[in-house]
């Protein structure tokens, strides 16, 4: 089967085993991206990202079925914590949509976090590549959900929204540097409960000393009651037609570009520097080294470095 020509009729099956393929790093998978790159860039990328608990599946879920009344066709990339049995996702984001998998113009796919940091996995952006490929016209990443670690989501998508929920005990969180540069829109969810108010008076204050040009939006919504979240996905496009008709969309995807070239160069080099076992076994002695200080972790890096080049 050519799974290049498949993907681009929109062969389900095609998209869903070159997505497997990245996940395992089967370089054939790599070569159809290469060889079909030109045709991708279609589809707009949203991130939805926050604390565990915030609601970030269902509110994806609710976000979704606006989207296909409108006749979109969705992709979905879930980052699920990743099992510590299998490797694979643990797949609770993918229960909590099962009625979506059912429809033909969603594709949903949960991706185990495999350790990596950023709330992403390294076979996401691939992935999005394939999804782009296969014909959406949005792609949603939702994140695992790991806190302030998640930053890596800003680098590969033209929207992020930052999903944050009252009741967590730590009012200041939601005011956190890191936090507040991730999102382009701020979602206070289970805006019924007490104090959802309250949390996104205190988001509002904190973007009041924001330099940015675009100034997010805070929206309250409760997603397990689709309240809210038809204004929501309106903030969503008014960013969109905002990041077109300033030119910053094009800036942007130029440096997620650029964080994708040095994310895979560093992996490249990584790979290289463990290819062969007996560099692992020097890094083994020089670790032994460094752990009992008869060499610095500097030098033993600039040892490995030179031998590789």
């Amino acid at each position: 089967m050519d799974l290049g020509k498949k993907l681009i009729e929109g062969n389900r099956r095609a998209a869903a085993r070159l997505i497997s393929m990245v996940e395992n790093k089967i370089p054939e998978a790599f070569e159809v991206i290469k060889d079909n790159y030109d045709k991708s860039g279609n589809a707009y990328i949203i991130g939805i990202t926050g604390p565990p608990g915030a609601g970030k599946s269902t509110l994806t879920d609710k976000l979704v079925k606006i989207l296909r009344s409108e006749g979109k066709k969705v992709g979905i990339i879930a980052v699920d914590p990743t099992s510590p049995f299998t490797g694979g996702a643990i797949l609770g984001d993918r229960v909590r949509m099962s009625d979506l998998s059912v429809d033909k113009g969603v594709f949903v796919r949960s991706m185990g976090a495999r350790g990596h940091l950023g709330g992403i996995s390294e076979g996401t952006m691939a992935a999005v590549k394939v999804l782009d490929l296969y014909g959406m016209d949005y792609i949603i990443i939702e994140t695992v959900g790991v806190g302030q670690s998640e930053i890596d989501i800003v680098k590969n998508c033209d929207t992020t929204v930052m999903v944050m929920v009252p009741g967590l005990g730590d009012d200041i969180q939601a005011i956190k540097a890191g936090v507040m540069e991730i999102g382009d829109i701020f979602a206070v969810n289970k805006a019924d409960r007490d104090g959802a108010r309250k949390t996104a008076r205190e988001i509002n204050i904190m973007l009041d000393f924001s330099k940015k040009e675009w100034r997010p939006s805070v929206d309250l919504v409760t997603a397990v009651k689709n309240e809210g979240v038809d204004k929501l996905l309106d903030s969503i496009k008014k960013h969109r037609y905002y990041m077109k008709d300033t030119g910053k969309f094009l800036i942007r995807r130029e440096e997620n570009s650029k964080s994708e070239i040095i994310e895979l160069v560093k992996e490249k080099i990584t790979s290289i520097v463990l290819d062969k076992s007996y560099k692992e076994k020097q890094i083994n002695r020089l670790s032994k080294d460094v752990a009992s200080r008869k060499l610095d972790p500097y030098t033993a890096c600039t040892k490995i470095i030179e031998e590789v080049i």
